[in-house]
């Protein structure tokens, strides 16, 4: 039992985002129409920009992250449900020179069709593990 506990403990940074500082996420921006923002404690920013727009289900995404203020060594995107559990879904975004960061995502479909979702920004520095949350609805085709 002992054993599964350490596991768990272990495994626990893969399955949920944990951070040790939180990006405040500008509000009312909406990921459908523009990319959007978030402001550290310290003046440095994380922006995220996510394509097509509006954001669709089951189709190739490009995910953009530009940081500013921070030196950033490693950046993943963990897409979560908001109110379902949609499995694992977190890619790392390839360094594209100027603090910029990318990678292709895509969405799983939902039964329900439109579907709340969390694209939590986790930012590595080396010193430091950096979350930001931003929030949006998916739209089905």
């Amino acid at each position: 039992m002992r054993a599964i506990a350490v596991v768990g403990y272990k495994l626990s940074p893969l399955l949920l985002p944990k951070a040790d500082v939180s990006a405040t996420v500008e509000p009312n921006c909406d990921l459908h129409k523009r990319a959007c923002a978030a402001r550290l404690p310290d003046g440095g920013r994380i922006e995220l920009s996510i394509t097509p727009r509006p954001i669709p289900m089951i189709a190739p995404l490009q995910v953009e992250v530009k940081t500013a203020g921070l030196e950033a060594t490693k950046v993943e995107v963990d897409f979560a449900g908001v109110d379902m559990n949609m499995g694992y879904n977190r890619p790392e975004l390839a360094p594209s020179g100027s603090g910029k960061f990318a990678s292709e995502a895509m969405l799983p479909v939902c039964v329900t069709g439109k579907m709340a979702w969390q694209a939590t920004v986790i930012v590595e520095t080396g010193r430091q593990r950096i979350a930001a949350p931003f929030r949006f609805n998916s739209v089905p085709d």
